[in-house]
């Protein structure tokens, strides 16, 4: 099987919908659910298209890496059986929000990077990561990740928990949404079960809730004037959906209560909390614009706020010293694909290797065999460790040599001339008979 994996690093492609080139209402309608995608990786293979494939599905892109059977261009076959898949018919519309990547290196180096989170929408998003671990998951479930993807996955891993280690482009938190949660973590520390109050359910009201929700935040209530929308949202998180007739009842029991409601006036004014009265301390987080908290809130004994530039100022910070990481990141990178392609290289040369041993190995058994009956045992296990030493310097050259020649790129001609000299085709005539 290694015999073919330089060759198969030689094809590895790709193609991909991101919203840099597709808008969200497009993007929607390529995204694949879970069973969606393991469907889809068993047709690919059932229908002999391609012997590795990895399917990243997210809410910012959609796209299949894969190593095909032949040397075909199937990049708008694949296009087409995943719109098909999605239910799409009118292909000649929306295969031009897909593009190809035929270069495996831009292949292998797309991939590192989005995974690392260089090409979220959200530099260095901290949910990249386990959403790559989890398409790897349903690629291997399929039996469609084979050696290469195996060893091309767990450097990708094993990367990232570099770029954690040595960088500060994951530190911080770069969006209103997750700072707006790491602030909720913080001023809820003390408390067991929090009780948390999200009004609004536009994108970042929904983000916010989705991130409290993976956060493990159990007790959450979405709020929104249109009460169907707050429904489908807690039905999607396991939360509790009120509607606004119920705001100061819902801000009566809330610890923390964000606001995220766009509007001219505010939702949540310095009389509903008056009235509502508190006990001890309430947190405020508005993340509108205009407010939907009204500053004065903040005048009520107990009443804590902050609002939107709070968490823009730690945004802005995160998204700085991240960018200013991107250079080392980018270094990091460089590394591990260089020793991927080294190994790569190498695994088209190691049945070579095997074949060489197996060649001496023959002669010297044969050898031995010759002089065995003249030697005692104590001469005979001396001989046998003398041989199989030589054996081992002999082959040690060799092997530097296609080494070398693979970061040359001159490896072929070398393997030729290594099977000639050696007739080593000789042992794969022996193996077929």
């Amino acid at each position: 099987m290694s015999s073919h994996i330089g060759m198969k690093f030689e094809h590895f492609k790709a193609i991909f919908s991101s919203y840099k080139n597709a808008p969200a209402e497009v993007r929607e309608r390529f995204a694949l659910s879970n069973a969606q995608t393991s469907t889809l990786l068993f047709k690919l293979k059932d229908m002999g298209l391609v012997s590795e494939a990895l399917v990243l599905s997210t809410c910012n892109r959609t796209e299949v890496y894969y190593i095909p059977e032949g040397d075909a261009d199937i990049s708008e076959a694949l296009t087409k059986i995943l719109l098909l898949e999605k239910g799409i018919a009118d292909f000649d519309s929306y295969s031009t929000y897909f593009a190809s990547i035929d270069n495996p290196n831009e292949a292998v180096s797309r991939l590192f990077g989005i995974s690392a989170g260089l090409e979220s929408q959200v530099l260095g998003d901290l949910q990249i990561t386990g959403q790559v671990k989890h398409a790897y998951q349903l690629a291997a479930d399929a039996n469609m990740a084979g050696p290469f993807l195996h060893r091309l996955m767990h450097t990708i891993f094993f990367t990232n928990k570099r770029i954690v280690q040595e960088t500060s482009f994951r530190d911080g938190a770069a969006s209103v949404s997750y700072a707006a949660v790491e602030l909720v973590e913080t001023l809820t520390e003390h408390l067991a079960e929090p009780k948390i109050l999200v009004v609004g359910t536009g994108k970042i009201g929904s983000d916010v809730c989705r991130t409290l929700a993976d956060k493990n935040f159990k007790n959450l209530t979405i709020l929104n004037r249109t009460f169907s929308k707050a429904q489908e949202l807690a039905k999607e998180l396991g939360a509790v959906a009120t509607t606004l007739e119920c705001l100061k009842d819902a801000v009566k029991v809330a610890d923390v209560v964000i606001g995220s409601v766009s509007g001219e006036e505010a939702l949540v004014t310095k009389a509903l909390v008056k009235e509502v009265g508190i006990q001890n301390h309430k947190y405020f987080v508005d993340l509108s614009m205009p407010r939907s908290i009204e500053a004065e809130v903040e005048e009520i004994p107990g009443a804590i706020l902050y609002n939107v530039d709070h968490i823009q100022n730690k945004t802005s910070e995160a998204l700085q010293m991240r960018r200013n990481a991107i250079p080392k990141v980018q270094c990091i990178i460089g590394q591990s694909i260089a020793e991927f392609q080294i190994w790569a290289n190498e695994m088209t040369f190691s049945p070579t290797v095997q074949k060489l041993k197996n060649s001496l190995e023959q002669i010297r058994q044969e050898e031995l065999a010759r002089h065995l009956k003249q030697l005692s045992e104590k001469e005979a296990e001396l001989l046998d460790m003398v041989t199989k030493n030589m054996m081992q310097k002999i082959i040690k050259y060799p092997v530097l040599q296609l080494k070398a020649a693979c970061k040359r790129g001159e490896a072929d001609s070398l393997i030729d001339i290594l099977h000639d000299l050696f007739d080593l085709e000789k042992d794969v005539k022996n193996e077929a008979k």
